[in-house]
């Protein structure tokens, strides 16, 4: 199965290094959003990842590393091509592990991503 990244990435001439949190699916006042629906949680973790990096002038071109947990590794990777319609237009395929967890920090959540930058 094709998911597209990295083997490896080589990060020469960087100034700035950025290691971002574990990202969810919860709004601006860290409550859960769309219980039950992988899809939206993937979507709504991405926007919250990019926002991370917004804040700290950056964008997913600067993402050299991804880590992913998942409650449902099956579900999460019907869902990959949200990261494709991130990472794809952009031609960045950073290195990633996903991983099966049995559960998150929040019950309701099904999705973490996180995120090593550099810039």
């Amino acid at each position: 199965m094709k998911l597209g990244y990295n083997q490896a990435e080589t990060i020469e001439g960087i100034s700035r290094h950025l290691i971002c949190a574990g990202q969810t699916a919860v709004d601006a006042e860290g409550n859960p959003q769309h219980p039950g629906d992988m899809r939206g949680q993937i979507s709504l973790a991405l926007d919250n990842l990019e926002a991370v990096l917004a804040k700290a002038d950056m964008g997913l071109r600067n993402v050299v590393r991804l880590g992913v947990y998942a409650t449902d590794v099956d579900e999460a990777l019907k869902n990959f091509d949200l990261l494709g319609m991130r990472f794809g237009p952009i031609q960045c395929a950073p290195p990633m592990t996903l991983l099966g967890v049995t559960r998150l920090a929040i019950p309701s959540l099904l999705f973490e991503i996180e995120a090593t930058a550099a810039a």
